[in-house]
Parts: C-alpha cells; structure tokens; sequence
C-alpha cells in the first residue's frame, strides 16, 4: 500500500534540512555492506527526531535498535555535551558499521551502546529517561511498551517508528502488523499519555507521558 504519493514524499523532504556530511557518509557505508538499508529511518524522522530533542531539552535518550546508528547520529547531534544516549543492540554486524561512527570525537563521550537481547538488557537499565526511541523487533513492541513506561520520566516523550506497518495496520494479518495494531491501542487507551500519530514515512507516534 502507498500511504503517500511519491511525489508528494518526495516534495516533502526536499523541503527537510540535509543529512549531515556524517550522515551521508554512514549512509553509503551501510549500503555498500548490507544488502537491505530500507531499516534507516530516512532524513524526515531523522530530523524530527532531532527537533523532539531540541525542543524538550532531552538530556538522557535510549534507543531500541540501533541498526548501523542513523537515528541514533541525528539524535547525538541535538545533545549537549553532558548528554547521554544509550543505544541497544543485538546484530554484531550492525554494531561493526555504527561502531565507525560512534567513535567519532563528537560522538564517543554522548552514545552509549549496549549489545544483546533488548528485552534482556532494558530490566538491568537504571534511572529515568527524557525521550525513548522505539525501533526495534515489531512482534516485541506492545511488551516494550510497558517495559518502558515506567523508565520515562513524567513530561518525557516516547517515539514510536513504523506504527502503520506500509498499511497493513488497517487489516493486520500477520503477527507483526497486530503486535503494532495491539501497541497502538494500548497507547491510544493509555490515560497516563497524550499522544499523537502522524503519517510521516511509515507512521510516527510521539507520546507524552502525563
């Protein structure tokens, strides 16, 4: 299912601020080693990403998935220079491409990353966190969810990517698309949130936890 025109998305983020020279270069690197790059999250998410931490001031990010660490890049890049990011990971290939870059002098005192089963690593994390970027394992995400909330701190933001599955949200057949389906209602019932989902790529949700 085309959720957006392609002229129009293309429009549209010819009018978003370009990927830094660093961006770009992690980009032509993880496209060289990987068959598939379609995990990136592209410049439109990169950049809100990196305006949700401007705005709230976000001090202390974790992030589910790392994947070769783009949006992790676009969110380090908002950080002051006390900030911290803690990025999770489980694919040593993925880790050798975004570990390049996280060594970087601008980047190796911000990002943080953990290796291993998310699932296993978020119980041993301690402490409250400003924004949680949630873009990892689709099948995990409603357990995710509450295993998270209760490390966000109140006035944090939670970022969901990929909450309309190309679409397949709408009729979820498969057990990815209702694992999203199930996250998203349990959001939109959540009366400890504001929340609001917008169709930017394939569906951004940011939550606000009261």
């Amino acid at each position: 299912m085309k959720l957006i025109n392609r002229e129009i998305s293309e429009y549209t983020e010819s009018f978003t601020s370009e990927e830094s020279k660093t961006l770009k270069e992690l980009v032509q690197v993880s496209e060289r080693e990987l068959e598939y790059t379609d995990m990136l999250s592209g410049p439109q998410v990169g950049m809100l990403l990196k305006m949700l931490v401007q705005i709230s001031g976000a001090k202390r990010i974790l992030e589910i998935g790392t994947f070769t660490g783009y949006s992790a890049i676009w969110m380090a890049d908002a950080l002051s220079e006390d900030g911290t990011l803690i990025t999770l990971e489980m694919n040593e290939r993925y880790r050798d491409i975004s570990r390049q870059f996280f060594e970087q002098e601008e980047y190796k005192t911000k990002i943080k990353q953990k290796m291993g089963n998310a699932l296993e690593v978020i119980p041993a994390l301690s402490g409250f966190f400003d924004l949680i970027f949630l873009d990892a394992d689709k099948i995990s995400y409603p357990t995710y969810y509450e295993m998270l909330k209760p490390k966000l701190k109140i006035g944090g933001l939670f970022v969901v990517d990929n909450v309309l599955w190309g679409g397949e949200v709408l009729r979820p057949s498969d057990v990815k698309s209702r694992a999203i389906h199930k996250l998203n209602k349990m959001i939109r019932d959540d009366n400890d949130v504001d929340q609001v989902m917008i169709p930017v790529r394939d569906g951004i949700t940011i939550v606000r936890k009261k």
